[in-house]
């Protein structure tokens, strides 16, 4: 059954990368807070890192829309559903889902298309963007970008500008010339301001909590933003916007999904690796394992000593672990329960940094070996270099712990560690691209078919019947049917 929904909504999108957009999407999204607007907060494409900030800035979780992961009904139907629950009861108040675009607005897969770019995610929802004009060396040569960006497709979708990084001195006149010869709003500008950009990355990649003065940052961001910025515009222009329409997915939907804690009564425990050195997690993801009827327990391989009781499953993510290796290789206690339980046939998932950290050894830059939890035959090495990087689609070569033989799913690899044993349960491809190579692990070294472990980071609503399947397993671990892995 269709089902509509009101959302006010606009994006900010830019020129390319490097332009501003995660430093001037938090000053807005805490100027907007300030005023009492409810707020819900998304990431286009597969970046962890940026909706880590949105979360810090908001307090409540920051979401991925990904027009290559889900279909255009699903990434309506997760919009949807993340801003009602933000939202809660909107009575008179102004609500606003603030959306940050990827690269270059119509960067997209493969760098050949506009497929699963910021204006393809714009064109899918209907959200006008608001395009973040990079001024910095240039002045009237933005009229001749802009002008670019609106006429290279018909239906851009764009519907305001923000001249970032421009002089006060020079906004006035720069106003006046865009709005008279493009015809597009002129919403404000930001200025230049020192040491409150939120662009330098360790690795390309630094984390909220590596920022020690964020909140000082985010509160210098939204002032500027209360002054030259022109919020009650950008209020008007997303409560313009038409309803989303989309069909119901997920585990409400039925199917092979169907939540399993109610006719067991018991929830499968799934311990989930959380700290500094594992973060990256799709917050859909963990949904979804919840609606599924999981209870999730969050330990940190850095700090505890033991794993969390009752566990039925394990889920270690993305991160750092390369940044934490001393620690993470000094706490023996924890990595010899891991090891245990996963013999014992515990089921558990392990993507990229968690991936590493389950190996026998991760070396280092210097080229020092560190011991890590040894369920994994191998080692995790640096290359200096991104490894694989980008989208892929992934097909099972035989049944595993989360597909059976066939079924596919798709994900996102970005590592600057490889592995001397990174699998062949499935087949990677990369988009529009012809290279193709094997990938992640259902075995460990005492352990059979109870692993998912490689370096993808997988999206489970590009196929939610995957987190049917870890969820199912795990319940059936809890109930003492796996053993070794295998139903018994």
């Amino acid at each position: 059954m269709e089902r509509r929904r009101s959302v006010p909504r606009f994006m900010i999108a830019a020129a390319g990368s490097g332009s501003g957009k995660t430093t001037v999407t938090c000053g807005l999204l805490a100027a907007f807070a300030r005023r009492g607007v409810k707020m819900a907060s998304f990431k286009c494409g597969p970046d962890y890192i940026d909706p880590m900030f949105h979360t810090e800035v908001l307090g409540i979780p920051s979401r991925n829309l990904d027009l290559f992961f889900t279909d255009e009904n699903a990434t309506r139907f997760l919009l949807c559903r993340a801003a009602a629950a933000a939202f809660g009861e909107r009575g008179e108040g102004p609500a606003l889902a603030l959306i940050e675009g990827v690269m270059g607005y119509y960067d997209g897969l493969a760098a050949i298309s506009t497929k699963a770019s910021s204006y393809d995610l714009a064109r899918a929802t209907q959200t006008p963007a608001v395009l973040l004009a990079d001024c910095r060396g240039r002045s009237v040569s933005i009229l001749a970008e802009l002008k670019g960006f609106l006429e290279y497709r018909e239906d851009s979708g764009i519907r305001g500008v923000i001249l970032n990084r421009l002089s006060p001195m020079l906004y006035p006149e720069m106003k006046r010339m865009i709005e008279e010869e493009l015809n597009i709003a002129v919403c404000g500008y930001v200025p230049v301001m020192k040491d409150c950009g939120l662009e330098s990355r360790h690795l390309g990649l630094v984390t909220a909590q590596e920022v020690g003065n964020l909140r000082e940052i985010v509160e210098r961001l939204a002032d500027q933003m209360e002054k030259t910025v022109d919020l009650d515009r950008l209020l008007e222009l997303a409560e313009q916007t038409p309803e989303l329409t989309y069909h119901m997915t997920g585990p409400i939907a039925g199917g092979e999904t169907e939540p399993v804690g109610n006719e067991r009564k018991k929830k499968p425990r799934i311990g989930v690796a959380r700290d500094k050195a594992f973060c990256f997690y799709y917050q859909d993801n963990m949904d979804l394992l919840e609606e599924l009827g999981a209870e999730l327990v969050p330990f940190s391989p850095l700090e505890d000593s033991a794993l969390p009781e009752g566990l039925s499953g394990l889920i270690f993510g993305g991160g750092y672990p390369e940044l934490y290796l001393k620690q993470l290789s000094q706490n023996r206690g924890l990595m010899g329960e891991i090891r245990a339980a996963l013999e014992s046939g515990m089921p558990c998932i392990a993507e990229c940094g968690g991936f590493m950290y389950l190996h026998e050894w991760i070396l280092d830059e210097e080229g020092g070996r560190w011991p890590m939890a040894g369920v994994i035959k191998g080692e995790s090495f640096p290359t200096g270099k991104l490894g694989r990087f980008g989208y892929i689609s992934l097909t099972a070569r035989r049944d595993t712990l989360l597909c059976r033989e066939g079924a596919t799913l798709r994900g996102h690899e970005f590592h600057y560690w490889d592995s001397t044993n990174t699998g062949d349960c499935y087949l990677a491809e990369k988009p529009l691209r012809n290279r193709t190579w094997n990938c992640i692990l259902s075995d460990g070294i005492q352990t059979q078919g109870n692993l998912s472990a490689g370096y993808p980071h997988i999206h489970f609503y590009s196929n939610p019947q995957a987190a049917g399947r870890f969820v199912t397993a795990c319940s059936s671990f809890s109930r003492g049917l796996i053993r070794g892995g295998d139903l018994i």
